[in-house]
């Protein structure tokens, strides 16, 4: 049986070591260009080489993240930074622009591709257009269910990675713009500044009552899937990947090696064995409280933690007490000094646990039962009952750190030093894969007095503390009465290791190509487009000239097909596409079931190169991103006509109100609504929340309304509205 591949992240050094540490089998990482973590350490260039050999020698796979949407202007920078990548022998690239990726399998044929979470491939026609374009594995979104993954699976023989821990997103992966139009920092470039995890309130009309108890109506608990690990294990997915590049070293060493003891008691012993104690430190370490989330389809009502954003802790006790700035807190579990602790409350009140006492006592720690009494610098927002949570432990810090200081990750070595009198010394060093032979400069010679013991041979060969190398087998064949100096033998050991590390750094031949695709010419149209989704506004506009009229419902599409106008624009995360000879399509899986096809916003085309990509696969109309600026469309047709010679037939839409944001999530569901809701954020802006088939789809406070004019003069001939 092929073992599952553990992934965990790197955000920096320290956590790279970190997870290398823990047992992982691939670590994640990013530089500091088009990763979509912009916010972690990262590496540099330099840190980057340093970092893909540390993992080499240690029997670990890095790959890195380039998993950015790119603009025109960045194109060459980014080739270049490929390039570099390339030829640091990084194992695989994470990548999410169509157009990057078409660009780097026809460059670099022999430069292993992973399709990100942000390309949004969560069904089988997903992935089988990814296999067809010759990628080696697909991250599938984290919406991806279960059920869906088996069917996956026998559809496929492509590599399935899977996220089984950490922070979810609210949206579908690749699909949120909801950072982008509220605050101008787009999730696709890499600076989400996590506006579904910000307060809001939920009304059913502008100016309405608030149907919302707590704040946070949009923030996903995390995912925990320990409980439900041996069903990944048994329908084979190739890759658990925990989530954390912006998390501590110390969160990455945790997570890490519980999941690494679950996987290894499930090879071992038919089955994965974990306990609660397990779940306690991983609460104890990070978490918005768990969830088993969309992959083993978890309730609707139980998958968002509407009361806090932020970890939670662990529950320790509540207040008892309150007299001026001393709170008395009777303990439900164990504090000591240094623990970070929050009292919850209207406003929550967090400290270090700096001192504290029990009774008189002044005391370091305190378990549970005692009566603790602790000063704060305000009561003012602490109740009587207020539960009193732990969100730093101390003790588990300090022995985590300990672990990864002490513990040394070794990989298993055998090895043959061999000499006879007159010849020079060989080691021979085997570690299963590589074969390294080096030779001494020393000449061996009969001993005039005391002949070298095997002992003090073995000793100085066992000097390996240095580096990551243990001996499992240590054979020495020698005469009897050779002198051997002690020089040559550590010269010797150190020249071998020094040639295996190279060996599992590994040196990638140079097959880098041109890039230099035709893209078939597309003809010109010069439409006016419009969306609908209801029969009240095709009555409306109908007579209106419009040239093509996309309908969102396929139900309304069947009322309506009759007009040759009518074109159905699938839903967004579609799993079922109907038998038609031509639609506007809004994922990856369209490409497979259609031909002649239009492409919705949704593709995230902000490069000629994507543009070419969707031509060569019978898209006959491309319809822009919402992230594109006028002088970056400008650019990029700019530069397709200069590559491919002929003008690009592309759609802007020009006013709308922009579907920002769309969830597995069913919002209306979770409070027993069915007309559409308004979100309030804390500036008085109005979201307005719709259930369209069982998602919930969230859209932009303000229209957009683009001069057609200006666009026209950049190229664009096709333009769209969209009404809601």
């Amino acid at each position: 049986m092929k073992k599952v591949e553990l992934l965990s992240p790197a955000g920096n050094m320290e956590s790279l070591h970190a997870a290398i540490r823990a047992g992982c089998d691939a670590v994640y990482l990013g530089g500091y260009l088009f990763g979509a973590r912009s916010y972690a350490g990262n590496f540099s260039n330099e840190e980057l080489e340093e970092a893909v050999k540390i993992a080499h020698i240690h029997g670990v796979r890095a790959y890195v993240t380039v998993n950015t949407i790119v603009y025109e202007n960045e194109t060459e920078m980014f080739f270049q930074y490929i390039d570099f990548l390339y030829h640091i022998n990084v194992d695989a690239l994470i990548i999410q622009d169509l157009g990057m990726m078409d660009a780097i399998r026809h460059m670099y044929p022999d430069f292993e591709l992973h399709a990100s979470t942000q390309m949004h491939a969560h069904n089988k026609e997903c992935v089988q257009v990814l296999e067809q374009e010759g990628l080696s594995r697909v991250v599938l979104a984290r919406e991806t269910s279960i059920d869906q993954i088996k069917e996956i699976r026998k559809q496929t023989n492509m590599e399935l990675e899977i996220f089984v821990h950490g922070a979810l997103c609210i949206s579908y992966s690749g699909q949120c713009l909801m950072s982008k139009m509220i605050g101008g920092r787009s999730g696709n470039r890499g600076t989400c500044a996590g506006s579904c995890r910000l307060p809001y309130e939920l009304v059913e009309h502008k100016n309405g009552p608030r149907l919302n108890k707590e704040d946070y109506v949009l923030s996903m608990k995390d995912l925990n899937s320990l409980e439900h690990l041996q069903e990944l294990l048994e329908i084979g997915v190739d890759s658990l990947k925990i989530e954390g590049r912006m998390k501590r070293p110390e969160y990455v060493y945790l997570v890490t090696s519980i999941y690494r003891k679950a996987i290894d008691t499930f090879y071992k012993f038919g089955r994965v064995n974990i306990t609660g104690k397990e779940i306690k430190e991983l609460q104890k370490i990070y978490h918005r409280y768990f969830t088993k989330g969309f992959l083993f389809n978890e309730e609707n009502n139980k998958i968002t933690n509407e009361y806090r954003p932020n970890h939670m802790g662990v529950l320790i006790g509540k207040v008892v007490q309150k007299k001026r700035n001393i709170i008395t807190i009777q303990l439900t579990d164990s504090i000591q000094i240094q623990d970070g602790i929050r009292i919850l409350g209207q406003e929550d009140v967090g400290f270090t646990m700096n001192q504290f006492y029990i009774g008189k006592q002044l005391v370091k720690k305190a378990s549970k039962g005692d009566l603790i009494t602790v000063e704060v610098k305000t009561s003012q927002a602490i109740e009587i009952g207020s539960k009193v949570m732990k969100t730093t432990d101390a003790e588990q810090l300090t022995t985590i750190q300990t672990e990864m200081k002490e513990y040394c990750r070794h990989v298993p070595i055998t090895g043959k030093l061999s000499g006879n009198i007159g010849e020079y010394l060989t080691l021979l060093i085997d570690d299963g894969t590589h074969q390294v032979k080096v030779q001494s400069d020393f000449l061996l010679e009969t001993a005039k007095t005391n002949p070298t013991t095997i002992e003090q041979i073995q000793k100085q060969l066992d000097r390996l503390k240095n580096t990551c190398y243990e001996w499992s087998q240590l054979e020495i064949q020698v005469d009897s009465h050779v002198f051997i100096p002690v020089g040559p033998l550590n010269q010797l050991r150190r020249k071998g290791i020094e040639c295996l590390n190279e060996k599992r750094i590994g040196r990638r031949k140079d097959k880098k190509k041109e890039y230099n695709i035709d893209c078939p010419k597309v003809p010109l149209t010069h439409y006016h487009t419009v969306r609908i989704n209801s029969e009240k506004q095709y009555q409306e506009i109908k007579k209106k000239s419009y040239d093509v009229i996309y309908v969102d419902d396929y139900n309304l599409y069947q009322k309506l097909k009759t007009d040759s106008k009518v074109l159905y624009r699938l839903e967004r995360a579609k799993t079922v596409y109907p038998e038609l000879n031509e639609a506007m399509i809004t994922e990856l899986g369209g490409l497979e079931k259609y031909k002649d096809v239009v492409s919705d916003t949704s593709f995230n085309v902000v490069n000629s190169y994507t543009l070419a990509f969707l031509y060569r696969h019978g898209v006959k109309r491309v319809t822009l991103s919402y992230e594109l600026e006028e002088n970056q469309v400008s650019e990029m047709l700019t530069a397709f006509i200069k590559r491919y010679h002929f003008t690009p037939n592309v759609e802007v839409v020009i006013d709308s109100y922009p579907e920002i944001l769309i969830s597995k999530y069913d919002l209306l569901k979770k409070y027993n609504k069915k007309e559409p809701l308004y979100l309030k954020d804390r500036k008085g802006s109005y979201y307005k929340v719709t259930n369209q088939h069982g998602l919930t789809h969230i859209y932009h406070s303000e229209k957009i309304k683009l001069n057609e004019q200006t666009y026209r003069q950049l190229g664009v001939t096709n333009f769209c509205v969209h009404l809601i």
